[in-house]
């Protein structure tokens, strides 16, 4: 084992907790869209238009109760509810720029990788239900371009 994690059950289930909620689906959409300043719930649910309002209040919640988010009510007419990151969630936007340019440099081998297992398993009930995951796991369109470019960013920034 690595310094610092354990092979203490409960150390595992802590960070498998915390890796459910940063890895959720929408968690990185909306943490790199927050990363540019507070936003109103519809501008969030503009930008993210593949996401039901219940899942955007969702993952909103989620966020703000892990202390990455704060939500703060305007008492205007109509009220008005804003969403930022906080100073822990900030500290989470370099290990997502990192593991962007991670996922973006490996990506050909990853696809190398499943297309060679797909060919060996074709048919098998294993390959059916990644691919059942895989389907019902489309992202929004622009998230792809925006993980990328970011990642791509981070690596520059790095190597310079």
């Amino acid at each position: 084992m690595k310094p610092g994690i354990s092979d203490d059950g409960a150390d595992c289930r802590a960070v498998a907790d915390v890796l459910a909620r940063v890895g959720d689906k929408w968690t990185v959409y909306i943490v790199r869209l927050l990363a540019n300043g507070p936003m109103r719930f519809s501008e969030i649910r503009r930008e993210v238009s593949a996401i039901s309002q219940r899942m955007l209040s969702l993952t909103l919640r989620g966020l703000e109760r892990d202390g990455l988010v704060t939500r703060t009510v305007i008492p205007t007419t109509p009220i008005r509810v804003d969403y930022e990151l906080t100073k822990t969630g900030f500290t989470l936007l370099p290990t997502l720029n990192e593991l962007g340019a991670w996922a973006v440099n490996h990506r050909l081998e990853i696809e190398v990788a499943r297309q060679k297992f797909d060919s060996v398993n074709a048919g098998s009930k294993t390959l059916e239900t990644l691919s059942r995951k895989k389907r019902s796991a489309t992202l929004p369109p622009k998230l792809p371009r925006v993980i990328a470019n970011r990642a791509r960013e981070a690596s520059t920034d790095q190597a310079s």
